[in-house]
């Protein structure tokens, strides 16, 4: 069924994100804060471009939200002409952003005093999985309308599910980037080995990646470590705004985390490096400085 929509915030996930709503059939309004992205959209794809968040929520009975940070989704939500003042009664709002747990719940409590529906679904699998189609979906609300927007997000997602009230789909997003902070850590380590021990590190990955070492980063970014080549997939300085907010997260509920703040401190060596807007993987050029 095809629905009026609002996206906003395009860049490299909202850009791929809004386009797939569009190839669906929707009727879609899209903002970006730099016009000129959104003019490159709309030379792309099907659909309108709004000045402000606020017009683009105007006649949008879902709008989603993709944007950088806590201050970016405050700004885009509570500003003079942000997403707030244009939303009415049974409107729902959909914000893909990866923020901390509070804001999500800070947004939710705004929009409900306008009889709005606030969930907070933080998506994973990357640029690569937002132009194909295949991101995987973590959602925080009620249960009330989730069986509405699910069929949307079918647009872009290949898996989504909800898991709990508001906040929920930032705390699972959050166990997710420690579960990767983690993995990439062992990769590389790895990696770095079998290289010191004079190894076909391809050969040996062929083998152990059929086997209980498997993994997504495994598979899909050992050559690209291998060639020392770091420009795929999720910045550091991302990653580690994520991890910040886990770690501040789990001082809040008591959590123990000591691999992944020792995996930040990485990051921050990489970053130190010059390493900044180089993807996850790159923790391996800091072993083999």
């Amino acid at each position: 069924m095809t629905q009026k929509l609002a996206f906003i915030g395009l860049g490299v996930m909202g850009y791929p994100m809004a386009g797939h709503l569009s190839k669906a059939g929707h009727e879609v309004t899209v903002f970006n804060r730099s016009p000129a992205k959104a003019q490159q959209w709309l030379n792309e794809y099907q659909g309108k471009q709004s000045l402000t968040p606020k017009d683009a929520a105007l006649n949008a009975d879902i709008i989603f939200m993709c944007v950088g940070n806590d201050d970016d989704l405050r700004e885009i939500m509570l500003g003079e002409y942000g997403v707030l003042a244009g939303l009415s009664q049974g409107k729902i709002v959909v914000d893909h952003t990866t923020t901390s747990a509070k804001v999500a719940r800070e947004m939710a409590l705004a929009c409900a005093e306008k009889n709005v529906l606030f969930y907070d679904a933080p998506v994973s699998g990357g640029q690569i999985g937002a132009q194909n189609g295949q991101l995987t979906i973590m959602v925080g609300g009620e249960s009330l309308h989730f069986a509405d927007i699910k069929p949307v997000l079918n647009a872009y997602a290949k898996f989504s599910q909800l898991l709990g009230p508001v906040g929920s789909g930032q705390l699972a997003k959050m166990m997710n980037q420690i579960c990767i902070a983690g993995i990439v850590q062992g990769l590389a380590e790895a990696l770095h080995f079998g290289l010191n021990a004079g190894m076909d590190c391809a050969a040996v990955i062929e083998v152990i990646s059929k086997g209980a070492a498997q993994s997504w980063q495994m598979e899909n970014r050992y050559k690209t470590m291998l060639k020392g080549e770091y420009d795929f997939g999720f910045a550091v300085d991302w990653m580690r705004k994520d991890l910040d907010i886990a770690l501040q997260e789990a001082k809040q509920n008591g959590s123990t985390l000591p691999l992944t703040a020792l995996v930040d401190q990485f990051y921050a060596e990489v970053q130190s490096a010059g390493g900044k807007r180089w993807d996850t993987s790159s923790l391996l050029a800091r072993l083999q400085k």
